[in-house]
Parts: C-alpha cells; structure tokens; sequence
C-alpha cells in the first residue's frame, strides 16, 4: 500500500473536478463597469459567494463543485441583473457576461438566456458526459466507462466496453489515457487502467479531454479521463434498485448441446441504493451508495480425459509408438550411439500395451481423481459444465461537507470557506479467483490463484470531500 500526501500553501494549478465562472459586466453602451458587486449562489445547496468586478469590469469564481448557478450583479444607477440556472461542468471555464441597464437598484432584471456552448477560456478539447446521461443510459453491468466511447473522436479497443479502459482517444496511444476522480489519480498504474468501477449512482458526471490538455495533466499519451462524484443537496434524492439475470432465457450453448449437457448456469444479481441529502439545511451534506453483485455462471469446457482401457496401459490404437523405457540400448547417457539408420535403442511394448506389472502405482492412485471420458474418441472425449463465479461489495460515501458564506473580497480575488483544506482517499480491496479447473464430477470448481492488489492515495484539492470504496470478491462454488 502507498500513501501520497500533498499540500498546496497558494493556489495552484492542480488535477481537479471543479469550474469555473468569469465574465465581463458593462453597461448598455458596452462600458466596463467596475466596482459592481457579483453575487454566486449554488442553487442545490445554497452555497453563496461574493466578488467585485475589477477596473475592467471583469470577475471569477473558481474551484465551483459540478452543479446549477445563479449570479446576480448589482451596482448603484444600474437595474438588479439576475442569470439563473448557469450549469457549471466538470474542469470546464464558462463565461457569463453581465450587461446592465440604466435603473434604480431595486428593479430587478432576469436573463433566461443559456450558457454559450463555445469555451473560450482555455484550449483544452474535450466532451463532458453530463449527468442524466451518466444516470439513465442503460449499461451493461452499470460500468459508466462504457459511455467514454460517447465522445467525438473516442474508439473503443478490445475489451473496453468491458472496463478494461482501452480506448483510444483523438488518435493517440490506446491504453495510455489517464483517469481521476475528483481531482486525485484513479488508476492501476502497473496495467494502466482504472482503480475500480465506480457506482454508476455516484458519479456525476465525467469529462473526456482530449486535446490540447492543460500542463497539470502529465504522464498520457492518449485523453484524460476526469470524473465528478454527487454530493448532497438541500434536497433529498436516491434510488434502490436490482438488477436480475438467470439461465431462463439464455439459449444453450453449442458444446453444451453436442455434449448432450444441460443449459449452462447463469444468474447475476446487482442490486444497490444511493442517498444524498442536507444532514444541515444549507450548511452540511451528503452522499451514500451502495452495490452489491453476485455471479453465478456456468462454463462448457472440452478436455481429452484418458480412457477406462489407457488407464489400464492399453494403448491400443494410438498412433504413437510407446516404447519400454527399460530396454534402452544406446543413445541414453553412458550408452554406445545408436548405429546409422536406428533412430531408438528401445523396444516397442507389444500391441502398445504397457504390463499391469510395469504401471506407476501413483499414476494407479490418480485415476479415481480423473473422470472418465463421456464423448467416443481417444481425443476432446469430455465434455462437461462447471459453474464459476464472484461476490462483490462496493461501499462510496462522499464526506459530509460542511459550508459557510464567506464575506465580501477584493476584486478578482478568489473567494474561499474555511473549510476548504480538505482531500480524497480512496481504499480498494480486491480478491478473485483467477482461474478455475473441474474435479472428477466436474460440478466443483478449485482455486489455483489469488491476486490481491491494494492502492490508497491522498491528496489537498479544495472543498473537504472523502470518497472510500471498499469491494470484497471471492470464488464461489457452484449450485448444487
């Protein structure tokens, strides 16, 4: 296990989650208006914050979490101007221009009018993945890495839509991106994919980088993959859900039905729940999930087994010759060569049946570990379904965030609660049996590996936020 710690004393540019908003507000002649306050308010958790616009007219909001925006600008001689529902996305610069019109302050104007689609506050390229889209696209096996392939330019290569990361992205190397979460790295660095699946229910929403991308993005030869994770809001918000499978409607498979075996057995389970919500209205919040999957699966497997008469030393009808070891007469170590045109010093068993007499008692004693073959042939003779299969808990929490309103700054000076000195940590445990092999009844599966990996990092980044991902999956024994 490895423990990274960093802390910043100024701000940085850093690997992180957040927005941003900046704008220029003038009056209706298009002059800067400096001086003029700009009120921030986080629709779904009334966060606020306050700025001035500088002699330029110009103002920030930095490190914004994912989310809805309202910002609101008023200045004396100018109409009260109000632009709701800004969407704020994942490592995305949006700009807001704000222009007033001549008024007393207590009039109040509203603009309705969206976001521009155009970023032109950095060079970066890339596709947000937005929420709903991360929440109601129906994946298989709820792995939301599937949905990289929905951005321009994305191609998935072998296995990737299996989570195995091997995308190819804008034309760069496949299997050399890199993936955060939440502003702290997520990957498996010695094969280069992702720590773990994450919740579908937990993330928010995602970004695919894919040109262009900012200096504090290092170590890719391909796109950047950056994810947002969900945190609570003044309203509560969750979901239970399973999601079932079972051999019932799956058709047999080809070696099954050859074999003259039953339909293979197959039954998954993923089930979960996610809850997110205030624990203090406007002040502290939460996000929970859960998610639970269980796998039964059924395998057809082919193997050459020795036949009831081999096991007795009859060969017969074998095409190769078997030879008795004990008549070697040149050609071994310590012996004459053998002369020109003999190719082996030994004697054939007649008939290439080897004596009761001359059988290794141990290979006598394996026998009643080996089934017998159930396919005529002396090759491929059996066939036979094993089940194989994995348990796995996945536990995510985002830790209770805990906001208050910070005062009034100097113009263009980043405005910041105090407890915005916070990180992420992440734990996974991971164990699975890699490969499984039948006895003789061929119903029983035996473990020959165990892999265990372990990977935990720590990082400063802004608003205090804890993700911790626990999953636990083992081999199972078969039903009976």
């Amino acid at each position: 296990m490895s423990v990274v710690l960093s802390v910043f004393t100024a701000p940085l540019p850093a690997q992180t989650s957040y927005g941003s908003i900046v704008g220029t507000v003038t009056d209706a002649t298009g002059a800067m208006v400096p001086g003029a306050a700009v009120n921030l308010t986080n629709l779904g958790t009334a966060e606020h914050r306050s700025a001035e616009t500088d002699s330029n007219g110009n103002y920030q909001f930095v490190n914004l979490v994912p989310g809805s925006y309202r910002v609101e600008v008023e200045k004396t001689g100018f109409k009260h101007l109000t632009r709701d529902a800004i969407r704020v996305e994942t490592q995305n610069a949006i700009r807001i221009d704000m222009g007033l019109q001549v008024g007393d302050v207590g009039q109040q104007m509203e603009v309705t009018a969206e976001a521009p689609l155009l970023q032109t506050e950095n060079a970066t390229q890339g596709q947000v993945v937005e929420g709903r889209i991360v929440t109601d696209m129906p994946l298989n096996g709820r792995n939301v890495f599937a949905l990289i392939a929905l951005a321009p330019g994305v191609i998935p290569q072998n296995g990737a839509l299996n989570g195995s990361m091997n995308y190819q992205i804008s034309g760069g190397l496949a299997n050399q991106g890199v993936t955060w979460f939440d502003g702290a790295p997520f990957m498996n660095v010695k094969l280069n994919t992702a720590a773990f699946q994450p919740i579908q229910d937990m993330v928010l929403e995602f970004q695919v980088m894919s040109h262009n991308v900012g200096p504090e993005y290092g170590g890719t030869l391909n796109g950047v993959i950056n994810l947002s994770s969900k945190s609570g809001t003044n309203e509560f918000h969750g979901a239970l859900y399973e999601y079932f499978r079972n051999k019932v409607l799956n058709a047999s498979t080809f070696f099954a039905n050859k074999g003259g075996q039953p339909r293979p057995a197959y039954s998954q389970n993923q089930f979960g729940a996610a809850l997110g919500g205030p624990i203090i209205k406007n002040k502290t919040f939460v996000f929970l999930a859960y998610e639970g999957n269980r796998i039964r699966s059924g395998v057809t497997n082919t193997v050459t087994m020795p036949t009831a008469a081999q096991r007795a030393g009859n060969f017969t009808g074998v095409s190769n010759v078997i030879y008795d070891p004990a008549t070697t007469t040149c050609g071994g170590q310590g012996l004459p060569s053998c002369p020109s045109g003999v190719t082996s010093g030994r004697t054939p068993f007649p008939g290439n049946i080897i004596p009761a007499n001359r059988l290794d008692p141990t290979a006598l004693l394996l026998n009643k570990y080996w089934a017998l073959p159930n396919q005529p042939g002396l090759t491929n003779n059996l066939i036979i379904n094993y089940s194989t299969g994995s348990d796995a808990n996945q536990e995510s929490a985002r830790r209770p965030e805990h906001q208050r309103q910070a005062a009034p700054v100097r113009p263009l000076h980043r405005t910041q609660p105090l407890d915005q000195a916070g990180g992420h940590l992440r734990n996974r445990r991971y164990h699975a049996n890699q490969e499984c092999r039948p006895d003789r009844s061929g119903r029983d599966c035996r473990y020959l590996r165990v892999q265990s990996h372990h990977r935990a990092g720590y990082q400063s980044l802004g608003p205090p936020e804890l993700l911790h991902a626990h999953g636990v999956e083992h081999g199972a024994r078969p039903h009976q």
